[in-house]
């Protein structure tokens, strides 16, 4: 059987999101598969989840001006801005090594592989203590030798650490995870609330002006989506806490076009300035774990009494469904639990696990939760009510999975950032002058851009322009 096009799986997006055919706007998708090495269909996803949200932020644009406009996506282009991360110059030089030195793969006691992710400190320490072990790689190694891989993944989930054990596509069809995951739409819109219709603002110079984001993310996928917003004129405020940990070698990348403040919701005073903030907002976006910002006051059905006509968002690793929807993930973790290790690294020959060439689900959700967040705008227009827009990297991984393989997929290679240098830019952010690739979407009237470079988290005050 043929494999969809990027052209049709956009017009799948399209009509997931609850959008009528008719409003998608023109869009030109121009390259060709392989564009990264691997044998699923990554520049595909690439292209059409970037291509879903430029043709968003358009019908935005038409349904407040009366005014149509193309959108293009070259595949490259969405296929390396998937990686976006690693393909940057921070005053002159481009980031090192991003992963703790303890973080990666390991061969436990029966012969079975998991993924340890560490990368943050409570995370590392957390997984020292209970191997009991020092924080060396051949100190890990030797402890897991006593480990079976699946009883050392339910340990450390129960510790709230983050590990999973590598599985095959038909081992994780088998388990009552896997099979939950099967139930979940690339993106999902529910409506909590009922509202009257919030019109558009009208005019302006850009798809997303006047329109306001509150950001409680952090790592690669809902920063991606805020970025997102961000580049079609969204004033998007991204909250932090002095307390928890974050990696500024992202946040130079993901951060652009945002301001950046703290608060405290462990306090009442941060909680009752972030309902301030909710108040003036248009969308509330979150990526914690599951139940960490409801836990202070913030539930999707809070935020509706509190402000009819929100936008919720709500990014999980693995879907807020199933025995897992609670646990802690990254893009990483998925890829191992969900066979995607296992499946590539047979394709290309070799011994599991071989990871994607990018960070494909955790940019693929960041992009699929921007596009969900304008639909919703469109539908808050049309239909009235608050709105609940969700994302998962599981959901999101078997929506990649379903996309199909490729034959020759390895055949393409991973490009330097000397041969992307014409899809590059230049700004000043907080952190020294910066290059990194522009916006893949290329609107014919309202070129995406960011108005600002990124910042260190906290340099604004919690409030709105």
């Amino acid at each position: 059987m043929a494999q969809a096009t990027p052209q049709h799986i956009l017009a799948a997006l399209w009509q997931q999101a609850g959008l009528a055919p008719a409003a998608l706007p023109a869009v030109t998708l121009t390259g060709a598969e392989p564009a990264l090495p691997s044998s699923f269909r990554v520049g595909a996803a690439a292209q059409a989840t970037i291509a879903a949200s430029g043709a968003a932020a358009a019908a935005i644009w038409q349904a407040r001006t009366g005014r149509a406009q193309g959108v293009a996506v070259d595949m490259r282009h969405a296929a390396v801005e998937f990686h976006s991360e690693h393909y940057l110059k921070l005053a002159g030089k481009e980031p090192g090594d991003p992963w703790d030195n303890i973080a990666g793969t390991y061969v436990c006691g029966d012969g079975r592989v998991v993924r340890l992710h560490t990368n943050f400190p409570h995370h590392r320490a957390g997984i020292i203590m209970l191997l009991n072990c020092a924080g060396e790689r051949p100190a890990v190694q030797a402890a897991l030798d006593k480990w079976q891989a699946f009883d050392f993944e339910e340990a450390a989930a129960a510790a709230g650490m983050c590990v999973t054990a590598m599985r095959s596509f038909a081992e994780w069809d088998d388990h009552p995870q896997g099979q939950a995951v099967q139930s979940l739409a690339p993106v999902e819109l529910i409506k909590i609330g009922e509202a009257p219709p919030t019109p558009l603002p009208s005019g302006g110079a850009r798809p997303l002006a006047g329109l306001r984001a509150l950001e409680l993310t952090r790592v690669i996928a809902g920063p991606v989506c805020g970025r997102t917003l961000a580049a079609h004129g969204a004033e998007v405020l991204h909250i932090s806490a002095a307390h928890l940990p974050a990696f500024d070698h992202l946040n130079v990348d993901v951060n652009r076009g945002k301001r950046s403040a703290q608060l405290d919701l462990r306090t009442p005073e941060g909680q009752q300035k972030l309902r301030e903030l909710a108040l003036g907002a248009d969308i509330f976006i979150q990526g914690y774990r599951p139940g960490a910002v409801a836990s202070h006051g913030f539930t999707p059905a809070q935020l509706a009494a509190l402000k009819p006509g929100i936008i919720c968002t709500s990014l999980s690793a693995f879907g807020e469904v199933g025995p897992w929807g609670a646990r802690r993930g990254f893009d990483s973790l998925v890829q191992t639990a969900s066979g995607f290790n296992h499946a590539e690294a047979v394709a290309a020959g070799v011994a599991p696990p071989k990871v994607l060439p990018c960070q494909a689900l955790d940019h693929a959700s960041g992009f699929l939760l921007a596009f969900g967040t304008m639909a919703a705008l469109l539908r808050r227009a049309q239909e009235g009510g608050s709105w609940m827009v969700k994302v998962s990297l599981a959901g999101t991984g078997w929506w990649l999975r379903n996309l199909g393989r490729l034959e020759g997929g390895f055949n393409a290679s991973v490009p330097k950032l000397a041969e992307l240098m014409p899809l590059t830019e230049e700004m000043e952010t907080g952190f020294g002058r910066l290059t990194a690739l522009r916006d893949a979407a290329i609107l014919s009237e309202t070129p995406s851009h960011w108005a600002q470079g990124s910042v260190p988290l906290g340099t604004h005050a919690p409030a709105w322009l």
